[in-house]
């Protein structure tokens, strides 16, 4: 039987156009699974370092507060002073229960005097939802536990993190039998030896609920010691294997972890199969993190999963959609390939470049749009597709966006937070020693915001933190760097100074401004503050003594009379 060439042509045009389309199919299908994951696999990974960073700056922080109670005042008074006088005892623990009442995490807060065995002098705790404070014949002897006697050789400023464990503490209320990092620090005094502790008990889980409230609900978390002890796992039956006598390791569920633990690598994805379900595949993502201990042992392995079918789970719904793409192309290809073979060819071609492209580099090229034909509706078709997948990876990209931003910035206020301001005082710091010129920086402490608190309740003292953020806002320059420390404590980084002097000028305006009510929610508020200022370079190179000296400014501000400020003159404060 003879067919015509316009026959063969059209059959020829027909069969190569429906491979091209199954082709097709199944390359933007494949392409689109393996883009999908690996974006996946990049946010997670973003994620749990994000997590690992907060883990850091939250323990940094406990750190900081153990290191701010060592050098209080009270904890002077009562250093190496057995008979001190029961009023510097009550300052102390009221000083306790504040910073509990701020941190939900700490479970328990003690001096402890390392002259009478380790004993506890001042304790105060968690029992439930109440903070106890344990006195008389309650308090305990801990010199035979390893927070103490290992923390002898620590110099004053120095903290040291103990290893992740149960407490198994007699008497230890709300921590007792919780998973328990515990900081100690000795206390700040003129003696060349220890005489007292500061011990700072954090729970765990309580922490770790915290750092994943903004994180979504499929991921899961796991957490392990320097050797690969479980100590965070989905299945709780496999933590904290060695206190019951067992050896469960991180790096038996996970092989690649041991990368983590021999120091070979600091990040890592991997994929696995769920070792509680065989049919699931998960995806997870395992960074290894050195906390803030001075002794630089500390680290823990910290990680992430999902299940890969999360992840894929619209796949499905993109086959079917190229599938449906595959048969009205295969249909135009059987109905029109006589009458338009030649015709085809090009925009086929077109097509077939502009999903090349949008594969490779994810490029969107010009389409066929406006054709009336299959053609055209193939075109549009396949456009919703990229724009569809476009949108995905958009959000996917704004999520790791939103996550970097958390990472650096106060939730409340919206300033920078102590991490981020961490690093502009840093460079700050190498650009003036590099310049020559000066820098301030002022530590503003609110007086008697806990009456607020108390008097108006805690909705409004949110609203009051944001209105000072603004009042300090509103009086600094775009150059300068406003941060929240936490609690009520701010700063302000002034960089760009013409002459020393003006920071006299600055300090007393800002003091001007807290001398005006704030108005919050049709209340009149006399809001005022404590004001401490260490100048670069008088008062220190580095930025943890800068720090340190402006929060001793304003210690001497509060202790004369509050409502004022005061510069740090090289050897202690000078009240104005």
């Amino acid at each position: 039987m003879n067919f015509s060439m316009r026959f063969k042509l059209a059959s020829l045009l027909a069969v190569f156009g429906i491979l091209i389309s199954g082709l097709t199919g199944y390359y933007s299908y494949s392409s689109s699974r393996t883009m999908l994951l690996n974006a996946a696999e990049r946010d997670l990974l973003t994620a749990t370092q994000v997590l690992g960073r907060s883990l850091q700056a939250s323990l940094a922080s406990a750190s900081q507060d153990v290191r701010l109670l060592a050098s209080l005042p009270q904890t002077r008074q009562l250093s190496g002073q057995p008979a001190a006088s029961p009023v510097a005892h009550d300052e102390l623990a009221a000083t306790f229960s504040s910073l509990l009442k701020v941190h939900p995490e700490y479970l328990q807060i003690r001096l402890i005097g390392l002259a009478e065995h380790g004993k506890e002098r001042v304790r105060v705790e968690r029992d439930g939802k109440q903070l106890t404070r344990v006195e008389g014949l309650l308090l305990q002897e801990k010199a035979h536990f390893p927070y103490v006697f290992k923390a002898l050789d620590l110099q004053p400023g120095q903290v040291r993190l103990s290893p992740i464990v149960i407490n198994h503490e007699q008497g230890a209320h709300s921590g007792l039998d919780k998973p328990t990092l515990t900081i100690s620090g000795p206390s700040d005094t003129d003696s060349a030896s220890i005489s007292d502790l500061i011990v700072l008990n954090i729970d765990l889980n309580k922490l770790f609920k915290q750092l994943k409230a903004d994180l979504p609900s499929q991921y899961e978390v796991y957490l392990s010691n320097e050797v690969g002890d479980i100590l965070i796992h989905p299945d709780a039956s496999l933590t904290f294997g060695f206190d019951r006598g067992q050896r469960i390791l991180l790096q038996s569920y996970f092989t690649p972890v041991d990368s983590l633990l021999d120091g070979s690598r600091t990040t890592l994805v991997t994929t696995s199969l769920d070792h509680s379900n065989a049919d699931r595949e998960l995806i997870s993502a395992f960074v290894r993190l050195p906390l803030d201990d001075d002794s630089g042992k500390r680290q823990v392995i910290l990680g992430l999963s999902q299940p890969a079918d999360f992840i894929v789970r619209d796949i499905g719904t993109l086959g079917w959609s190229i599938a449906k793409i595959v048969a009205v192309l295969s249909l135009l290809s059987l109905l029109l390939s006589a009458l338009a073979a030649r015709a085809l060819t090009r925009p086929l071609h077109d097509m077939m470049h502009a999903i090349q492209r949008f594969s490779k580099d994810r490029t969107v090229s010009p389409l066929p749009l406006r054709r009336r034909d299959e053609l055209g509706q193939l075109a549009r078709s396949f456009q919703e597709m990229q724009q569809e997948i476009v949108e995905h990876l958009n959000q996917l990209n704004e999520s790791r966006n939103a996550l970097d931003h958390l990472a650096q910035h106060d939730p409340l206020t919206g300033l920078p937070n102590r991490r981020m301001f961490f690093e502009r005082l840093q460079l700050a710091i190498i650009s003036a020693r590099r310049t020559h010129q000066p820098l301030a920086l002022l530590f503003i402490d609110l007086d008697y915001f806990k009456e607020i608190n108390d008097s108006h309740g805690h909705a409004l003292g949110d609203e009051v933190l944001k209105a000072v953020a603004r009042l300090l806002s509103s009086a600094t320059r775009e150059v300068d760097t406003v941060a929240r420390l936490g609690g009520d404590e701010f700063v302000i980084l002034f960089n760009v100074l013409d002459e020393p002097e003006d920071i006299q000028r600055i300090v007393h305006k800002l003091h001007e401004r807290f001398q005006s009510p704030l108005r919050i929610d049709g209340l009149a508020l006399n809001v005022r503050a404590s004001i401490g200022v260490s100048r670069y370079p008088e008062d220190g190179d580095s930025a943890e003594r800068l720090l340190q000296h402006a929060d001793r400014a304003m210690y001497a501000a509060k202790s004369d009379g509050r409502n004022t400020f005061a510069f740090h003159d090289g050897g202690g404060a000078q009240n104005q």
